[in-house]
């Protein structure tokens, strides 16, 4: 059953937001209060249909127990009666999912940094594979991807590339991403036919702010030096790459991608600020492991995650034992969002359990 104090509480901010709104506020405060109000109206609705089938279903129950009823009528009623427990079961489902306390994070940004890992020039590729897999799923999604720093390897791919997504809920939906991907095929340079195991690590963190991760100017090391790599004459005449050292956690960032140390510094600083909040939340983590044991991942990076078996046509994702048949729409972007979807599916399951046991 569905708590109705929490409810009718939600019932009454509701109202509440509604009359605040339709006085004089100032332009801020609407923002936010309209903000509010349309993250809270989907649940509203729900709670309200929900309010009225169990209404209609208290009526029918009291058809169906009236003994002086016709006995057609309460016949029609027990007829009509699964029907709205079904809609009032997902509907309470619906509400319960809704009232889990969502992740403060989850409707930023995303800085995205995907690294290859032990292959040599094949993890390389593959991290290259990975990165258009998912610079198609986002622009399936109506994001943006923006290359803010990329290291190519010597036979095609990527030895480290980091890219902001920008998009409502990116980082709901990519956080569980993160980790080590594998891959199982046979590279192209393979004259023997023989199957290579490559891996890729993927680190996806929310886009933080100032207020997120606090960075003290005296704790960081901040040194220009000339960029190199591609580019023509200008990348070695001016000093516009920016290497980044934040100093109590020994965090650094490198930036060259820009033509601008301006812009080169504002995006390793953007990157440093979402490493730093992310490293604070994985001390916060470790600390609450128990509480984490039974959810999707534990945000570790160097857990194995995810393989692509290209020979079987394979993607399994190790964390919820899920194995779909179609590598090549996976590793297109077009059906990576089925396996979201599932791992966001598994989590949402284990936190209402995680709920439930509280109860």
């Amino acid at each position: 059953m569905l708590p109705e104090i929490k409810l009718d509480a939600l019932l009454s901010r509701h109202a509440a937001l509604e009359a605040e709104l339709s006085s004089q506020v100032p332009t801020e405060t609407f923002i936010k209060l309209s903000r509010e109000l349309s993250e809270l109206s989907p649940v509203v609705e729900k709670i309200k249909a929900y309010r009225a089938i169990t209404s209609e279903i208290a009526d029918l129950d009291a058809m169906i127990g009236d003994q002086s009823m016709d006995s057609e009528m309460r016949d029609i009623a027990q007829s009509e009666k699964p029907a709205l427990v079904e809609q009032r079961t997902a509907l309470e489902q619906e509400i319960r999912l809704a009232l889990i306390p969502k992740d403060a994070m989850d409707d930023r940004n995303v800085i995205l940094e995907i690294r290859a890992g032990a292959g040599g020039d094949e993890a390389s590729i593959f991290a290259g594979n990975l990165f258009r897999m998912y610079e198609r799923y986002t622009a399936l999604q109506g994001w943006k991807t923006e290359i803010m720093s990329a290291t190519e390897g010597t036979m095609g791919g990527y030895k480290e590339i980091i890219a902001e997504i920008t998009g409502h809920g990116a980082f709901a939906r990519l956080k569980f991403e993160s980790g080590v991907h594998r891959v199982q095929r046979v590279p192209d340079t393979e004259a023997q036919g023989r199957v290579h195991t490559s891996t890729a690590t993927v680190a996806v963190l929310p886009e933080a702010e100032e207020f997120d991760a606090e960075i003290n100017p005296k704790d960081l090391k901040i040194e220009t030096m000339r960029a190199g790599g591609a580019g023509g004459q200008h990348v070695n005449k001016t000093e516009s790459a920016i290497r980044m050292t934040h100093l109590p956690t020994g965090l650094v960032v490198f930036m060259q991608e820009d033509r601008s140390q301006h812009r080169n510094r504002a995006k390793a600083m953007a990157v440093l600020r979402s490493r730093i909040y992310d490293y604070e939340q994985q001390k916060l983590d470790a600390a609450r492991s128990a509480e984490r044991k039974g959810q999707v991942g534990t945000g570790d990076r160097s857990e194995r995650i995810r393989t692509y078996n290209y020979p079987q046509g394979r993607v399994s994702d190790h964390r919820i034992n899920l194995t779909l048949y179609n590598l090549p729409k996976i590793i297109e972007g077009e059906s990576l969002g089925e396996v979201i979807t599932a791992l966001i599916t598994e989590h949402q399951a284990s936190l209402l359990a995680a709920e439930d046991g509280r109860q």
